[in-house]
């Protein structure tokens, strides 16, 4: 089926522009586009690499000789209307007749423009009334040029399309085809990207700021929640073991890390928390009511336990249609399915134990340095109470 929004498909491979950005003529563009097409065609991360752009339609080219048109005393403008008239058509009028309206469109009959030497058959007005032959002011020769052109962001350009070859992915056949365009083209040619290949050039990158921007406010909340700056950190460790366990799904089911992928792991980032959330909570109520560090750690290790396993292994059976998902999409389901699936089994299996680990390194660290802040403190107190 065919996209619903043009150029944003799947099927349609990749969009790129070659542009000439020095306005030169139609054998330079046609020239570097034929060199690049040869070189991009040579390299096993692209198929399928063609454009619909030609150089060599045959045409007919009218060169009408404008001295001979004003010593004549015809009007330039009626010599063209003319050709324009009999060759291509002229809109006139429209009138109403048998309730419809009738356009009426003025055009030399077919058998008469089936050859361009029939254009002495032509007449246009001169400025003295008479008519004389359109063949008197202009002679046709037979030449090779393209059937149309288009521009893009102004410059005229030239549309590529192809695909990604089996086994390679939509961005290295991008990066392919710059690497072709920076050794093929000149100076004064440059490319740019449409359709979805210039969205996926767009968002290139942007999956480790927005992972980045997640943790941050995971960060954020939990130092707002808890009114403490070293137990967020101690939840957030578990993050990382999530996402050992993400990438280790996804190469051990073969898939590629996608944009399902990444939605995935902004994901795990607040499942995973959600464990260490559990166990820090009561440990943190443990430790204020005066219970030793490592003690109130293994206190909310044990009893919340169960929570953590029902809560993590209801989640994951609820994605279990995702990994053996079928029909049309499933690929995005399956990639989406892997990561939060092998990312909370990592993070539940392996957060119990690190989880308490964390919160008593961090929270010895916390109390490390605020006993430092402290004897500092004191330690500037101490001469000026002498001095005094």
């Amino acid at each position: 089926m065919p996209p619903a929004i043009p150029g944003l498909g799947s099927q349609g491979g990749f969009t790129m522009w070659l542009q000439d950005r020095s306005g030169g003529s139609i054998e330079f563009l046609n020239e570097n586009i034929q060199t690049f097409l040869a070189a991009a065609r040579k390299r096993p991360e692209l198929t399928g690499v063609y454009t619909l752009f030609s150089a060599s339609e045959p045409q007919v080219f009218a060169n009408v000789d404008r001295d001979k048109v004003l010593r004549q005393g015809v009007a330039l403008g009626d010599v063209y209307q003319t050709l324009q008239t009999f060759l291509g058509g002229l809109y006139v009028n429209q009138f109403n007749r048998f309730g419809r309206v009738w356009r009426v469109f003025l055009q030399a009959d077919g058998a008469t423009r089936t050859s361009a030497d029939r254009m002495g058959e032509f007449y246009v007005r001169n400025s003295q009334g008479s008519m004389m032959p359109l063949s008197a002011v202009q002679s046709t020769q037979r030449i090779f040029g393209p059937q149309f052109t288009n521009r893009f962001n102004v410059y005229r350009a030239v549309q590529i399309n192809g695909a990604a070859a089996p086994g390679y992915s939509s961005g290295q056949a991008l990066a392919a085809l710059e690497e072709v365009a920076r050794a093929t083209l000149p100076p004064e040619m440059s490319y740019d990207w449409g359709d979805l290949s210039y969205q996926e050039r767009k968002v290139a990158g942007s999956a480790g700021p927005t992972f980045a921007l997640s943790l941050v406010f995971v960060f954020l909340i939990l130092a707002a929640m808890y009114e403490s700056w070293s137990l967020p950190f101690s939840v957030l460790m578990t993050v990382p073991v999530a996402v050992l366990g993400a990438f280790l799904g996804l190469l051990l089911r073969s898939m590629d890390f996608d944009v399902y992928a990444q939605i995935g792991l902004v994901v795990l980032v607040g499942l995973s928390a959600k464990n260490a959330i559990l166990i820090v909570e009561f440990a943190t109520g443990q430790l204020e009511e005066g219970r030793d560090l490592v003690e109130a750690a293994l206190e909310g290790a044990k009893l919340r336990l169960r929570p953590i396993l029902m809560t993590s292994f209801a989640f994951i059976l609820g994605c279990v249609p995702l990994w053996i998902a079928s029909g049309s999409g499933a690929a995005g389901r399956r990639i989406m399915g892997t990561v939060v699936i092998a990312g909370m089994l990592a993070a539940t299996l392996l957060g119990v134990f690190l989880i308490p680990l964390m919160f008593v390194l961090f929270e010895r660290l916390a109390l490390w340095c605020a006993r430092r802040r402290h004897d500092a403190s004191h330690a500037t107190l101490a001469p000026e109470e002498g001095a005094s």
